[in-house]
């Protein structure tokens, strides 16, 4: 079987604006064979108004701070790419626009295609080093199962009914997209991953996700949001931090 003949999709989340991304993601796709397109992503600075699914006072509270316009505007973005996925009801390679490919990432693709049976969901790149347990062999490809939150959502690739459990638990947009993707107790999924990762992140400053490093919720504002959220689990149908 062809990787043109494979029957999944590969979608790159970019800025409209962000000719120089665009043009560096172009150059790194060249280089194998795999069919994919530019998803425009949604441009969080741009938004005049917050989306339905955005919550600001709700967020501030349970969160101790609000996102920012383009956290809310990435997550929108895979949002799509997830409505993407299951419209087309195929297994979908999902990139952000700051990638750089590894030397095997071809091979570790065409192998979890063709071993469709052995995944859901697998995260190709994170943010932070954790370790792992080793779960499987495919061809020389090593799928493991993080322990501990990697965050990142640079690249992954998941099916059809995976996107649609993530469509429906995004009925709220409340944390950024990568810890919504690691929030287990909240979608109920397990993710796996592919050990070393295949993909990594070129530093660039995003252009999509402003997220700066945020000071720990200390003091005061963690007691009232630990209160919060103890309400929000009390009283909601679909509470955002279940136990």
């Amino acid at each position: 079987m062809t990787a043109r003949a494979l029957p999944f999709q590969v979608l790159v989340i970019s800025l409209q604006r962000s000719l120089d991304r665009r043009a560096k993601a172009e150059s790194e796709l060249h280089t194998v064979l795999l069919p994919w397109s530019f998803l425009d992503a949604v441009d969080g600075s741009a938004l005049k108004n917050s989306p339905d699914e955005y919550k600001p006072l709700k967020v501030k509270c349970l969160q101790g701070y609000e996102l920012t316009p383009n956290e809310i505007g990435c997550y929108l973005s895979h949002k799509e790419a997830w409505k993407r996925c299951v419209e087309k009801n195929i297994p979908t390679l999902i990139f952000e626009d700051d990638f750089v490919l590894a030397p095997e990432f071809e091979q570790t693709i065409l192998s979890l295609i063709n071993r469709p049976n052995d995944w859901n969901f697998v995260r190709l790149q994170g943010l932070y080093e954790v370790p792992y347990q080793e779960l499987s062999l495919i061809d020389g490809v090593h799928l493991v199962k993080n322990i501990g939150d990697a965050v990142g959502a640079t690249a992954y690739l998941l099916k059809p009914e995976i996107a649609r459990t993530l469509i429906n638990e995004s009925s709220d947009i409340y944390e950024p997209v990568d810890h919504f993707l690691e929030h287990q107790k909240k979608h109920g999924m397990e993710f796996l991953a592919v050990r070393p990762y295949p993909v990594d992140i070129t530093r660039a400053k995003s252009t999509i996700d402003d997220r700066q490093e945020r000071a720990p919720v200390k003091g005061i504002r963690k007691r009232f949001r630990s209160v919060a959220r103890a309400l929000d689990r009390a009283f909601s149908k679909r509470p955002w931090f279940p136990k």
